[in-house]
């Protein structure tokens, strides 16, 4: 029998009862039905700063993969480090993350991809939420999945969630969540 697999979801929309939060509950309780362990963290309720580009533009994360800025970055950075999987989930304005993915992630590539690699080849969920037309949600996956191959992480899936598409794509995110779980537990039956 395996261990128990631990995932952490991190999700940012200011609205906590709409599409992207339906979204990130529909995929826990996949994750959760197949028995791994989920940290749940809302970027939205943390203190996340912009990176400042000190020291010239490189800093202490160029330098010891560590942020100079001190809020919440370092305490969520610890979470990600020891996960076995990970999903990304964000509302889409202007076809890219959030703000605050954007100040998480804009802060999390500088240490990882020049100093630390503690997330390299980890495989993610990317999940893009569009209430709008849904126009932008190929774009912010794209992002997503941009930022993380700077990181030297992989892409497992990517799932946009629009409001048209809402009625069948909220119970499939459940059977998502099972089989990213069922994948961390067996392996990924192909090369990312």
């Amino acid at each position: 029998m395996s261990e128990t697999k631990k995932v952490v979801v991190l999700w940012s929309s200011p609205n906590t009862d709409g599409l992207t939060a339906s979204a990130k509950n529909q995929l826990v309780k996949g994750i959760e039905r197949e028995g791994a362990e989920v940290q749940e963290i809302h970027l939205n309720k943390c203190n996340l700063e912009h990176c400042k580009a000190c020291g010239n533009g490189w800093g202490a994360c160029r330098a010891n993969g560590k942020c100079a800025i001190k809020d919440d970055f370092q305490t969520i950075y610890d979470a990600l480090v020891p996960a076995d999987g990970i999903i990304l989930v964000s509302a889409v304005y202007w076809s890219d993350l959030t703000e605050q993915f954007k100040a998480f992630i804009d802060r999390l590539r500088r240490c990882e991809a020049t100093a630390n690699h503690f997330l390299a080849n980890k495989r993610c969920v990317l999940v893009a939420c569009a209430g709008g037309t849904g126009r932008g949600t190929i774009e912010c996956l794209g992002n997503m999945e941009l930022a993380l191959t700077h990181m030297g992480m992989r892409a497992y899936d990517r799932i946009p969630v629009n409001r048209y598409n809402s009625p069948y794509i909220l119970p499939a995110l459940e059977e998502a969540g099972a089989t990213y779980v069922e994948r961390l537990n067996n392996g990924f039956d192909m090369y990312y």
